[in-house]
C-alpha cells in the first residue's frame, strides 16, 4: 500500500513532464539556425492553446518541429508575428529531433523582457504595468 501512495506521488503530469523536458535542452541543448514556420491556436477543453511550427537544420539533416507555447504566453505573442523569420532553436545533441524554440528561461525568437516577466508572475501583475 505504501509502494502504491510513493509512486502516485512520484507522477507527474504531462505538463511537467514537458516543462522539465524543455528546460533539460535548454541546460545541455546546442543552438542552430531555424525558421518559425506558423503559430497555429487551437482550443482543447475550453483553453486557448497554441503551437509553433519551426524547422532546423543539423548535420545536413532538416528537422520540422512543433512547440506548445501555452504556458509560454509572452513567447506566443512574440511568435505571432515572426512568421517565417529566421530564429534560434536548441536541440538535443544526443538525439537532435529533440528539441525547443522557447523555455522558460530562454527564448530563441528574440528579445524577452524576461526581468518583467519574472516581476509580473511573482507579483501577479499583468503584462502591461504602464512602466
Amino acid at each position: 500500500m505504501a509502494r502504491v501512495k510513493f509512486l502516485r506521488w512520484r507522477r507527474k503530469d504531462p505538463a511537467e513532464l514537458e516543462r522539465l523536458r524543455r528546460l533539460d535542452v535548454n541546460r545541455r541543448g546546442r543552438i542552430s539556425s531555424g525558421r518559425v514556420g506558423d503559430l497555429l491556436e487551437g482550443e482543447s477543453a475550453g483553453l486557448k492553446s497554441w503551437l509553433v511550427v519551426y524547422s532546423y537544420e543539423v548535420a545536413g539533416v532538416t528537422y520540422e518541429a512543433a512547440q506548445d507555447l501555452t504556458t509560454l504566453p509572452e513567447i506566443a505573442a512574440i511568435a505571432l508575428f515572426l512568421s517565417g523569420s529566421t530564429a534560434s532553436v536548441k536541440y538535443d545533441p544526443e538525439r537532435p529531433a529533440n528539441s525547443i524554440i522557447a523555455c522558460e528561461e530562454w527564448s530563441g525568437l528574440g528579445d524577452v523582457d524576461w526581468t518583467l516577466r519574472v516581476r509580473t508572475r511573482d507579483w501577479g501583475l499583468g503584462s502591461d504595468t504602464g512602466h
